[in-house]
């Protein structure tokens, strides 16, 4: 199992005790997403949708890589990767 850094955005200080980025075991991206749902009930619940899977407004960057334009969730993790959640700003 790699261990990977997690890395919420700054609307997650109140929920998480400031607590902005910790460390998850995961072999898969889909893995790392099921262990903070887990994990972190209060962050998921923000994060993803009833299925799992990451809410439209939400964006995850694999390293530097959009997970949207990655192998779904299937993308395997390394020791050392990072996982940045971010929501999506739009406004006109």
């Amino acid at each position: 199992m790699a261990r990977v850094e997690v890395q919420l955005p700054s609307v997650f200080t109140p929920i998480v005790a400031g607590r902005l980025a910790f460390a998850l075991e995961a072999e898969s991206l889909r893995a790392a997403w099921q262990a903070l749902r887990r994990e972190r009930p209060e962050v998921g619940l923000h994060l993803f949708d009833e299925n799992g899977e990451l809410r439209r407004h939400v964006l995850c960057f694999h390293n530097d890589r959009n997970s949207r334009w990655l192998q779904g969730g299937d993308a395997p993790l390394r020791d050392g990767d990072t996982l940045l959640f971010m929501q999506a700003v739009s406004g006109g």
